[in-house]
C-alpha cells in the first residue's frame, strides 16, 4: 500500500485515488512507495517516492551484453577466458 501524503490544503477522495493510479501507470506497480501531492490553489505538485532497485553492471563480452557469464556455456566461457584484455 503506497503512503499519500496531502500538504497545502484538501482534495478528494477520488482525485487522490486519480493520483495513485497515475503513478502506478507511470512506474511498475510496487516501485512507488509514497506520494506527496502539495495543493496549491488549482494546481498540485506531485512527488514520487520510489523504493531502491538493486543496480546491475552491463557489459560488452566477445561481442554481447551481458550481466555476468553464469548462463554461458564453456565454449563461450572458454572464448571470453581467451580475449585479450587491453589495459
Amino acid at each position: 500500500m503506497m503512503q499519500v501524503n496531502v500538504t497545502g490544503g484538501a482534495i478528494s477522495d477520488r482525485e487522490k485515488e486519480a493520483y495513485i493510479e497515475r503513478a502506478n501507470q507511470k512506474y511498475a506497480i510496487g516501485t512507488v512507495q509514497a506520494l506527496d501531492i502539495h495543493v496549491d490553489g488549482d494546481y498540485v505538485d506531485l512527488r514520487y517516492h520510489l523504493a531502491s532497485r538493486p543496480f546491475s553492471r552491463i557489459r560488452r563480452i566477445t561481442g554481447y551484453l551481458v550481466g555476468d557469464m553464469s548462463h554461458w556455456n564453456d565454449a563461450k566461457a572458454a572464448e571470453e577466458k581467451d580475449r585479450v584484455k587491453h589495459m
